[in-house]
Order: structure tokens, then sequence, then C-alpha cells
């Protein structure tokens, strides 16, 4: 097993589980867990709040059993109002239990779904930044990484999102190659131009012809993804293999999340997601091969 293969892990939204109401079929815990491991898989971030049980303890034994180690997770938070610490804090008592070490951030609208933003002001970007900052100190505190996780239909979604956050904060970068594709952002010159600041990533392959019309507004985000706008690594328009590369050279060592995105209408027959999530890890050991 290569370096880089130690350290890919999965996401259950791979196997459709997400966190957004209607968003389609869900296959339980139990299942998912089982299929990780059965494609090889050394680790999984938590997916959505129900998902695995919501009892610190609980939750690290449940991966424990399986032999799956904890990444940590995805957690959507209103940054641009108020301050959110206590929340946050209450969902790192869970990563601290499990033995998770990356908190992934995202810039919640405060509305329910991902198909629409409203438009924040200087006075909501200053709190956004201050509260990045501050939620990046209280994580390391507890000996997790936190990052921020640009996202189509949050608050940090676009090229000059993501450049706000990273010249206003000193919070660490999840490298979404999808989320940036479909945010108009180019995943590779991000990578390339700004390495250092990438503490954690999530590879995903992308048919740029559907991201294309989900920034011009002609579809939305999620019929996007209901009509697989995100492909296995290797069969879409991102290029994988120079953004695996260049984070290698520049000295990065996390994890790489493999998340296809998926929405299903009801349950799959046969081997379901796990064709797909096959294919994008034998992808991945592919990459992995070629760099030195």
């Amino acid at each position: 097993m290569t370096e880089i293969a130690a350290r890919i892990a999965g996401a259950p939204i791979s196997w459709g589980v997400c966190e957004v109401p209607g968003w389609g079929w869900q296959y339980d815990a139990a299942t998912v867990l089982a299929e990780m491991r059965e494609a090889g898989l050394a680790a999984t971030e938590f997916g959505p709040d129900g998902f695995l049980p919501d009892d610190p303890s609980d939750k690290a034994k449940t991966l424990a059993d399986v032999g799956l180690r904890a990444v940590g997770g995805f957690v959507p938070v209103v940054l641009h109002e108020g301050d959110p610490s206590a929340e946050v804090r209450r969902a790192l008592d869970g990563f601290v239990a499990a033995g998770a070490g990356t908190l992934v951030l995202a810039a919640a609208t405060g509305q329910e779904g991902y198909d629409d933003r409203p438009v924040l002001d200087t006075a909501g970007w200053s709190t956004l930044l201050s509260n990045l900052d501050r939620l990046s100190e209280l994580a390391a505190s507890r000996g997790v990484l936190a990052t921020i996780h640009p996202h189509v239909g949050t608050m940090v979604e676009t090229a000059d999102d993501v450049a706000r956050v990273l010249d206003g904060s000193s919070i660490g970068l999840t490298l979404d190659t999808g989320h940036l594709l479909i945010g108009g952002v180019d995943p590779v010159a991000l990578a390339v131009e700004n390495a250092a600041r990438v503490r954690h990533t999530h590879l995903k392959d992308v048919d740029a012809s559907w991201a294309a019309r989900v920034q011009s507004r002609e579809v939305t985000y999620t019929d996007a993804v209901r009509a697989g706008m995100y492909r296995p690594l290797g069969s879409g328009d991102i290029d994988i293999t120079t953004i695996v590369s260049t984070l290698e050279k520049s000295g990065y060592d996390g994890w790489y999340v493999l998340e296809q995105d998926t929405i299903l209408p009801d349950r799959p027959t046969g081997e379901g997601p796990l064709t797909d999530v096959r294919a994008s890890i034998a992808h991945l050991h592919e990459i992995a091969a070629t760099v030195r």
C-alpha cells in the first residue's frame, strides 16, 4: 500500500446520505460502513447528524467495530451572524471522543438546501472572517484542525469568496475539487497557488457541462446532482492527477476523502454506489503510483 493509499477516506454522501431534507433514499450506517471497509477505505467522515450515534463514545465504537478510523466531518454553521462557538464546541466533543482530527466548516446560509444563497454585506463578511479565526483557535485548543469548505449554496462559494477567506483569515482550506469548479474556481490553479493553505481534501470529479449549467442558473444544484453531475474519479473533467501531485510535492500529508455526491430515488439494486466508489479508489491508486 502506498503512503497516499493509506490516506484515502470515504464519506457517506457517496452513498446518497445527506443532511438536506428530501435529498433522496438513505442507506443505514451499518451498510455504508461495511461497504467502505469492503472497498478498502481506511477511514470516513462522520456524515450528517443522526447517521452515526449522537453519543461520542457510541460514535467512536461504531467506527472502531468495523475497523474504520474517524476523519472528522462536515459541520455547516452560520458564520456571518453572531458567535457559533457553542455549537461548534458541542461538535468537537464528538470529534475528540472518536479520535477525529479534522473539522470541516461550511458557511451555512441559514436556509435549507444549496440551491440559493443571500448576498453578504461588508458587516457580514467581517463577522464571518472573525468567526473563522475564532473557531480555528477553538478547534486547535481541542487538538482538532479546523478548515473552511467552499461549497455551492453557502456564503463561501465563488472565486471572490475564496479570495476573501484566504486574504482575511488564517484558517486552513478544504480543497473540494467539485464544489470549487461548480462555484467558478479553477481547483488546479487554487492547489498550485495556495498549496500551503490546503489542509484537507475532498476529491470529486465533475461533468463540466453540468457545472456550467448550475453556474448560469439554468438548473439547480440539486437537479444537477440528481442528473449525475458528479462522476467517479477519472471520468469527469477535473485534472485530479495534477491536483494530487501538486499537493504531495508541497508536503501535504492530510486525507483524500472520496466524495461523489449522489441522490438515490430509491434503494439501488445490485452493488449500487459501491461500483463508483471502487472506480474512484482504483483511479487514485493509479495516481499514487506515479507520484514521487
